[in-house]
Formats: structure tokens, sequence, C-alpha cells
């Protein structure tokens, strides 16, 4: 069963998603978040630390909701490490350029306030693990031949350069999905 704490910071991160959607990240006030959710500002504070705690636990919380999707696209496809690849990637750029809440990150990197910037860039540990951790396990399950440090590097170089791509796209998103999905194949070999 849900504990009240975690509901409450469910809650918390769900109307901090929502004012960044709305006003961007430089425009969310502590305050304007537990008064959406329904709680003090001082509840606020309590559960995250402050402004840091929580862009931080925004940021997990999607990386990880996206994760699952992701996780979901791969094993859909089986064993074919290029439609694999490709379905991954084609369904995080389309998403990428769909969602609100990575347009803001991006966007304010490019002028604007950039303290959810780092998630994607100096900070992405959470992006590499936890895409990381997905990749990892389906090669585990559909690739027993490539050496783990051989998986490690295959699935390090295509998320880096994935979200190289969100941050600075080049070609349509099917373009750039193909052309890293034969990296991906490549240096599995």
């Amino acid at each position: 069963m849900e504990s009240h704490r975690t509901r409450v910071r469910e809650a918390l991160i769900r109307a901090a998603l929502e004012l960044t959607v709305e006003r961007g990240w430089d425009g969310v006030r502590m305050a304007d978040v537990g008064a959406r959710a329904g709680v003090s500002r001082q509840t606020v504070y309590n559960e995250f630390g402050g402004r840091e705690g929580l862009a931080e636990a925004l940021a997990v919380s999607e990386v990880r909701r996206f994760a699952q999707r992701i996780r979901a696209s791969l094993f859909g496809t089986g064993g074919d490490v290029r439609a694999a690849a490709y379905a991954a990637i084609l369904l995080t750029l389309e998403e990428a350029a769909r969602n609100p809440l990575v347009r803001a990150i991006v966007t304010s990197g490019r002028g604007g306030a950039d303290e959810l910037l780092p998630y994607l860039t100096t900070r992405s540990e959470i992006v590499l693990s936890e895409a990381g951790a997905v990749l990892t396990e389906w090669a585990r399950v559909h690739l027993p031949s490539p050496a783990p440090a051989t998986v490690a590097l295959a699935v390090d170089s295509v998320i880096r350069l994935t979200v190289s791509h969100i941050m600075l796209p080049r070609d349509t998103s099917a373009g750039t999905a193909a052309a890293l999905a034969e990296v991906f194949v490549r240096l599995l070999r």
C-alpha cells in the first residue's frame, strides 16, 4: 500500500512538472508547487530540501518513467539488434521532441535558465544509468555472444549520441535513429 509520504511526493513532482511546462523552470516557486499539490511550501522544502532537490526528483521521475517505455519498445522487437536500437532511439527522439519537460530543458540551455539542463548533460548519471540498465538487460537476454565490456561500450556510446542529437538535432528523428542503430550494431561486432 502506498504511504501518505509517497503520495505527497508524487503529487509534488507532478505539480512541479505541470508548473515547469507552463512557466519554464525559472518560473517555478516552491510555494506554487506546494499550493498546486495542496500542501504547504514548508512541506515541499521538507521533502526535497530546495529547488535543486526538487529538480533532481523531477528529472529522476521522468527518466524512470521513460526508461520503462524504452524497455517495452526494446523487448517488443525481439532479438534483432538493428530493429531494437532503431525502435528505442526513434522513440527517444520523438518523445524528446514532443515532451514539454524535455523541450523546457533544451530551450533553457539556449538562453533561459539552465538549472535543469545538467540532467541531460553534465549531471546525466540518471539518464545513463536508467537507460543503460534497460539496454544492458535487453542485450543480456538477446545477445549472449558479445563480451560485457563490448555491450557496455555500445550502450554508453549510443545513449550519449542520442542525448547529443536531442540537444542539437541534425537530421529527422528517423534518419538519426537509423544512423545510430547502425553505430550500435557495429559497436557490438
